[in-house]
């Protein structure tokens, strides 16, 4: 006799009595399964207590740190900045030189690249502390120098550097900056303020900006050797960019649409300069007036004669200039095409680092190798200190972060980038930047 066994289940059906089970009829419909339907897919009506916990309802949020917190990205923050900087601060700053072909493959040198992460790693807690020019950094990231700074919204270089200070990197003033060496430093006082200098023909002008950068506590000077003239900046030319901006009438039905960046500057005081009190007229007749284009190394010699703190010179493109520079004195170099903002068809960093990385190694150089262009998320940052960068710059990052919302704003992108380098650095099975490695980042061939 066969016996049917039950399965355990309080809740199952009762088997039916044979005589109720009905015969399929003959042929390979008998070897189908009858198909039932799992109770959590028959429809029913919803029950409150379902519908409650899913009905959660906020507030909108229009305040700036709602507005910012929604901004998970730098481009996030970018797109902010553009709806609230009337244009030709804006391009200003989003621009580069002709047809901005430097910049565009400058980013993309960051994304054609591959991650090898390593698994099975204790990366419950990520160290992002570094080391640069002899002093501690809490992230391998500084502010780079940004000119016209208070131009793209009112609290320029007052909210970078105390941004700087609080998340404790290093701030670096332009010559170019709407600050002076002195306010800046008041602002942060307990910050790493480093300047940088665009040399001049006249060299007493140059030297008392050093001695007023020495003066007032900066470390460190960084300067800027890729301007002999300045680059064509098309959308500047194409916007009449002035200093101060002029009230044109394409400016004044650009105002109309940002009310809030008009009123933060007609009611600040006027733009100053770090370097001149007061200039009226355009942005390329201002740079050709600063810039030196009798250069050479033998004013990088009077420079490291000069100037006591750590030099660094910003502006490398090639392995034998960043040899040279070393051998002049220099304690540092940034691999820098000035953001595309120069000569188009630049060397891009990014490439140019391991090359930069294997020949201090091989002259057995404690130079610091930093980077600047392309930035634009953590991710960017942690793939340059792998491939040997001891440190990275940020400008246009930090910029679209202070379009959007002033000091907020600063602190924004540096919140950005932070969580980006943790969670980068956690995925790859590092805690720490000394463990990464060239072997973490692959170039992806075109």
């Amino acid at each position: 006799m066969t016996h049917t066994i039950q399965p355990n289940n309080p809740e199952a059906s009762p088997a039916p009595d044979a005589t109720d089970i009905p015969v399929a009829a003959p042929g390979p419909a008998a070897a189908r399964p009858v198909s039932v339907v799992p109770a959590a897919l028959k429809r029913r009506i919803p029950k409150y207590s379902d519908l409650a916990p899913l009905m959660q309802f906020k507030k909108p949020g229009f305040s700036k740190e709602a507005r910012l917190k929604r901004a998970s990205t730098i481009w996030e923050l970018r797109d902010i900045a553009k709806r609230r900087t009337p244009q030709a601060p804006f391009d200003y700053t989003d621009g580069a030189a002709e047809g901005e072909i430097t910049l565009r493959r400058a980013r993309e040198a960051f994304l054609d690249i591959e991650f090898r992460p390593g698994i099975l790693r204790n990366v419950s807690k990520i160290d992002l502390s570094t080391e640069i020019l002899g002093k501690p950094s809490r992230l391998p990231v500084g502010i780079a120098p940004t000119g016209f700074t208070r131009m793209m919204q009112s609290e320029g270089e007052y909210a970078g550097s105390q941004a700087a200070e609080a998340a404790g990197i290093p701030y670096t003033l332009s010559t170019m900056g709407t600050a002076s060496i002195e306010d800046v430093a008041a602002a942060a006082p307990n910050g790493r303020n480093w300047f940088q200098l665009y040399l001049w023909t006249d060299r007493d002008r140059s030297l008392e900006l050093i001695e007023r950068a020495a003066k007032a506590g900066n470390d460190t000077l960084m300067v800027t050797v890729d301007t002999a003239v300045a680059g064509a900046r098309l959308r500047d030319v194409r916007n009449g960019m002035t200093i101060p901006p002029a009230l044109t009438v394409k400016t004044v039905l650009d105002a109309s649409y940002r009310p809030a960046w008009w009123f933060n500057f007609l009611t600040h005081e006027p733009l100053t300069f770090a370097s001149l009190s007061r200039y009226t007229g355009t942005v390329a007749d201002l740079i050709n007036s600063m810039f030196d284009p009798t250069l050479t190394f033998e004013d990088l010699d009077w420079l490291r004669e000069t100037w006591k703190g750590k030099l660094v010179v910003k502006g490398i493109q090639t392995v034998e200039d960043a040899r040279r520079v070393v051998d002049h004195g220099a304690d540092g170099v940034v691999l820098s095409n000035h953001g595309g903002r120069q000569l188009d068809r630049a060397p891009i960093p990014f490439h140019l680092l391991p090359e930069v990385k294997q020949a201090f190694t091989a002259d057995n150089s404690d130079a610091a190798i930093m980077l600047d262009t392309g930035i634009m998320s953590g991710a960017d940052i942690v793939a340059a200190l792998a491939l040997g960068a001891d440190f990275t710059l940020i400008g246009r990052a930090y910029l679209y972060g202070l379009m959007a919302g002033g000091r907020a704003g600063v602190d924004r992108t540096l919140q950005i980038l932070e969580k980006d380098m943790a969670r980068t650095m956690a995925l790859l099975g590092v805690s720490n930047i000394s463990e990464l490695t060239p072997d973490h980042v692959r170039l992806l061939n075109k």
